[in-house]
C-alpha cells in the first residue's frame, strides 16, 4: 500500500510562489485511474545555503521526506547536480538539474537526476526562429538555456555580474561579458535568468544599460512567472515583445511530470491538462 501513494514536492528558495503543486497535482487527478499510484505534490523550502553548510541539502530532506520524485528551483539546481547518484540525458553536459526521480533496484535505491528545463524552455521559442540569444545571469537555469539554445544552432552570449559564475561558460566557449565590460549589440532574444524582480523592484542590469539592450532586441524573456517584474515592465514600456516564464514553466513540468509517471501518459495529454489547472 506505501508505493501506492507516493509523494512529490519541488525545492527552493524563495517556494511560495511556485504552481508547480497546481500543475502536478491536476496532473495527478486528472492521470489516477492510467496510473499504478496515486500522487500527490507539494513545496519545500529550503533555508540553508551550501556556503554556509555542507551537508547535502537536497538529497537528504528528499529522503527525510520520503520522497518518489521532485523538482528544483532556484538557487539548488546545480547543488542537486552534484547530490545525485547518476545524472542522465542533457544535465550531464548542463551540470544542473531540475527533476529528480527515485529509483528502485532490488533492496538499492538511487537518486536519478535529470535536466527538463532546456527542452521546456526551447519550445517556447522555437517557432521564432532566432539566430541570436544574451542570457542575463550564469546560474542552472542560464546554463540550461544556453546549452540547449546553442545545441539548437543559435548563438548565445552571456553577460553576469562576476567573473566566477562565468567560468563554466567560458570552459564551453561561450561569449561572456561582465557588466563593466559589456557594450550592447544587437540580439534577437534578451532572456533573464536571474531572480530579480520576483521578490522585489530589481532589474537584473542597470536600467541605463538594459534600455539600449532593449532597443535592440526582438523580444525580452523573463524566466520568472506569475509576477509582472521590472524586467517585463520595462519591455512593456519601449513596445519590446515578451513572454514570462510561464509557458517555460508548463513545458518543463510536462517532461518531469513523465520521468514521474515512467512515460505511461503522453505529453500532449499532460500539456493539455496543465494548461487547464492554470485557468
Amino acid at each position: 500500500m506505501g508505493d501506492y501513494l507516493r509523494q512529490f514536492c519541488v525545492f527552493g528558495n524563495p517556494i511560495e510562489h511556485s504552481k508547480s503543486p497546481l500543475l502536478h497535482n491536476f496532473a495527478f487527478s486528472s492521470f489516477s485511474e492510467e496510473l499504478s499510484f496515486l500522487g500527490s505534490y507539494g513545496r519545500y523550502l529550503i533555508h540553508s545555503d551550501k556556503k554556509d553548510n555542507n551537508a547535502k541539502l537536497i538529497s537528504q530532506a528528499f529522503f527525510e521526506l520520503k520522497l518518489s520524485g521532485a523538482n528544483i528551483t532556484v538557487p539548488f539546481k546545480e547543488i542537486a547536480y552534484e547530490e545525485c547518484d547518476e545524472v542522465r540525458g542533457i544535465a550531464k553536459q548542463i551540470g544542473a538539474v531540475n527533476t529528480l526521480v527515485l529509483e528502485k533496484n532490488n533492496d538499492a535505491t538511487s537518486l536519478i537526476g535529470y535536466n527538463t528545463d532546456a527542452e521546456g524552455f526551447y519550445e517556447t521559442i522555437c517557432s521564432y526562429n532566432f539566430k541570436t540569444a544574451l542570457i542575463i545571469g550564469a546560474g542552472g537555469s542560464a546554463k540550461a538555456v544556453a546549452y540547449i539554445l546553442r545545441q539548437k544552432g543559435m548563438q548565445v552570449a552571456i553577460l553576469n555580474r562576476s567573473k566566477d559564475r562565468l567560468e563554466y561558460f567560458i570552459r564551453n566557449d561561450f561569449k561572456c561579458f561582465l557588466y563593466q565590460d559589456f557594450a550592447p549589440e544587437k540580439f534577437d532574444i534578451v532572456i533573464n535568468a536571474t531572480p530579480a524582480g520576483l521578490k522585489d523592484e530589481t532589474l537584473p542590469l542597470p536600467k541605463d544599460l538594459l534600455k539600449r539592450v532593449f532597443l535592440q532586441t526582438k523580444m525580452a524573456y523573463d524566466l520568472v512567472y506569475g509576477v509582472s517584474t521590472p524586467f517585463l515592465n520595462l519591455a512593456k514600456e519601449l513596445n519590446i515583445t515578451y513572454m514570462d516564464g510561464k509557458n517555460m514553466l508548463i513545458q518543463q513540468a510536462v517532461l518531469a511530470f513523465e520521468y514521474f509517471c515512467n512515460r505511461k501518459i503522453p505529453t500532449s495529454r499532460i500539456g493539455e491538462k496543465m494548461r487547464l489547472a492554470l485557468e
